[in-house]
């Protein structure tokens, strides 16, 4: 059985974002009509070539109860009108926002777009009324950019761990 490592890190100020370079060809704009078939789809769009499986046998009526909470808010970003990658934010119970999904679709990366769509998630993150602390994890099996983009904006490791595949 293989192992995944699954890292942890968070950014305690906003004064900490670093923020990516502009990408100009994308649009993003916050998903305010909640419809929970549009995060399913962004999930299965983004997440399929790099394997997440978590939320693949949930029903139609738990997709509802996450994705039209309150404590959830979506972002898509589009260049030319197509969705290119997305974002989702939980609030936590602790002064606490969670990027609980970001990415980018195959098409739509080396193209710049990581790091001006990571640093707006950080952004809308840190705007989300009395925030302490923006956190995420990312593992093993995602995009080899994908730690050091969320390292390059400013977030820091905190915590490490090894899990079964």
């Amino acid at each position: 059985m293989s192992k995944i490592t699954v890292y942890y890190l968070e950014m305690l100020s906003r004064e900490q974002l670093v923020p990516g370079k502009t990408a100009t060809d994308l649009i993003v704009h916050e998903a305010r009509v909640k419809r929970w078939p549009l995060n399913r789809f962004l999930y299965q769009y983004v997440g399929g070539p790099w394997e997440w499986r978590d939320k693949l046998s949930w029903s139609d009526p738990q997709w509802q109860e996450y994705a039209e909470s309150d404590q959830l808010r979506t972002w898509v970003g589009y260049e030319q009108g197509s969705p290119a990658g997305y974002f989702e934010l939980q609030r936590q119970t602790d002064d606490t926002v969670e990027i609980k999904y970001f990415g980018l679709a195959e098409g739509f990366i080396g193209k710049g777009f990581g790091g001006h769509l990571l640093s707006r998630a950080i952004d809308e993150a840190w705007r989300w009324g009395d925030v302490q602390r923006v956190c995420v994890n990312t593992c093993s099996l995602d995009h080899p950019a994908a730690l050091s983009n969320y390292q390059a904006r400013g977030m820091q490791l905190y915590k490490t761990e090894q899990e079964n595949a």
